[in-house]
């Protein structure tokens, strides 16, 4: 598997991972409506243009899933016990249909677990960049992970 293991990572390590995407209308459409998310600033162009930013704006809730999803081949793939939680979720600039993005990791704690002695939980910060380099989503992610030969 591509993830790593707990006893793989140290704190302070930083991925940048190699896949980028370019988010599409279909995308958009596909995940609002999925999600049952009616708001129509991510699905009525009409609306959209009357906003303050002119056009359609992609659901951030796909954002945020699009940042996890590009970060689990290095990450946890194949390794993970579990999500503990997300913390921090922030999107600070918003993302257009057309707009490519790119994820990065930091690895900011590890600890051993107290419940499964075979596993250990690392904290994760992932940041999701535009093609602009600007931020426009980041969390904390707690994985609990196994060890490797476990």
């Amino acid at each position: 598997m591509a993830g790593r293991y707990f006893d793989q990572f140290q704190q302070g390590d930083r991925l940048v991972h190699a896949i980028r995407r370019t988010v599409t209308e279909t995308d958009n459409l596909l995940f609002s409506t999925m999600t049952h998310n009616p708001q129509p600033l991510h699905l009525d162009a009409e609306y959209a243009r009357q906003s303050e930013f002119g056009r359609i704006v992609v659901n951030s809730t796909f954002t945020f899933s699009l940042m996890i999803g590009l970060s689990v081949g290095d990450t946890t793939l194949g390794t993970m016990v579990a999500n503990l939680g997300y913390d921090q979720v922030r999107t600070p600039h918003p993302v257009f249909i057309g707009d490519t993005l790119r994820a990065e990791t930091e690895v900011t704690e590890l600890r051993e677990s107290r419940s499964r002695p075979h596993a250990g939980i690392v904290v994760f910060r992932h940041r999701l960049l535009n093609q602009r380099d600007e931020v426009v989503c980041e969390c904390l992610r707690t994985a609990m992970l196994h060890r490797s030969g476990t």
